[in-house]
């Protein structure tokens, strides 16, 4: 297939390596980062877009895709797909999905879980929104730069699977370092308790495979130095997203609220930028009752 892929910082950098090691010609565009051994460097979003087949997009935010979208979906040959992987706003998710569609090109919103180590590794899990015709057509692109891809209906349903998903991650995350720093104070010793709530109805991803507690179940950031798999502030950005959507959609979150005001905390005004999501731990072993 021939792609043009637009973002190739982090995440969208190795994404695109994976897939010109498949055999696929990519033209990539990026305000900043270098170019993957392999992908041809484009002068333009526009000139990326340009005669491909599907064009992948890798941004920053809602705002940023909106911006990218317009510029590309001229450039786009007629039933070409637009497959954005970005983390945003279900609003721009559709918005863009309905541009395509009035320009006669298909539209993914196919946002990823699996951080840098994943895209590197192509173990990536993609949860997308869209057509079935567009999925089809991505599906063999998923599968080289992942292990999974789920088709969650039409668009924006990616980004809402991403989203409900991260709101539970920093939910249990907060609620998994409290536990920890109230058995130090209570004299358990860390890793009976890992003994007990991993294999009891405590157990959950936060702990069990990624334990914020150093020295405790697997290997995790925690054993080093909690320097970032997945910073606290893009878990910030991902809670921010889920409470713009839940104010949108009139659903009541008190839980992903609060653990969005303390992420906000954490990262704006303590010392949690650049660190690990789960360095909450070292944040609330510090703290008293107050």
């Amino acid at each position: 297939m021939k792609i043009g892929f637009i973002g190739l910082g982090n995440m969208g950098g190795p994404m695109a390596a994976n897939l010109v090691k498949a055999g696929h010609a990519v033209t990539g565009f990026d305000l900043a980062a270098p170019m993957p051994e392999g992908v041809t460097k484009a002068a333009s979003a526009a000139e990326a877009a340009t005669g491909a087949d599907v064009v992948i997009t890798m941004l920053p935010n809602g705002a940023i895709l909106r911006a990218v979208a317009a510029e590309v979906i001229p450039a786009m040959a007629a039933g070409a797909v637009l497959c954005d992987c970005s983390t945003v706003d279900v609003e721009s998710a559709r918005a863009v999905a309905d541009q395509a569609a009035a320009a006669g090109l298909g539209a993914l919103d196919a946002p990823v879980s699996g951080g840098v180590g994943g895209a590197a590794a192509g173990t990536l899990t993609f949860m997308v929104g869209g057509s079935d015709a567009a999925f089809a057509t991505v599906k063999p692109l998923f599968d080289i730069m992942g292990q999974k891809a789920v088709h969650c209906g039409a668009a924006g349903a990616g980004q809402a699977a991403k989203i409900c998903n991260n709101m539970i991650l920093g939910v249990t995350m907060i609620a998994t370092c409290e536990a920890f720093a109230l058995a130090d104070k209570l004299g358990l010793d860390r890793q009976k308790m890992f003994d007990v709530v991993s294999t009891s109805s405590g157990y959950s991803w936060s702990m069990n495979a990624y334990c914020p507690a150093p020295g405790v179940g697997p290997t995790s950031p925690a054993d080093n130095g909690y320097k970032p798999g997945f910073a606290a502030e893009l878990m910030l950005k991902d809670l921010r997203l889920s409470q713009q959507a839940a104010e949108a959609a009139d659903a009541d979150t008190p839980m992903g609220q609060l653990a969005a005001a303390l992420y906000t905390s954490f990262v704006e005004a303590e010392d949690g930028k650049g660190r690990d999501f789960s360095a909450m731990l070292p944040r609330f072993e510090k703290r008293g009752r107050g």
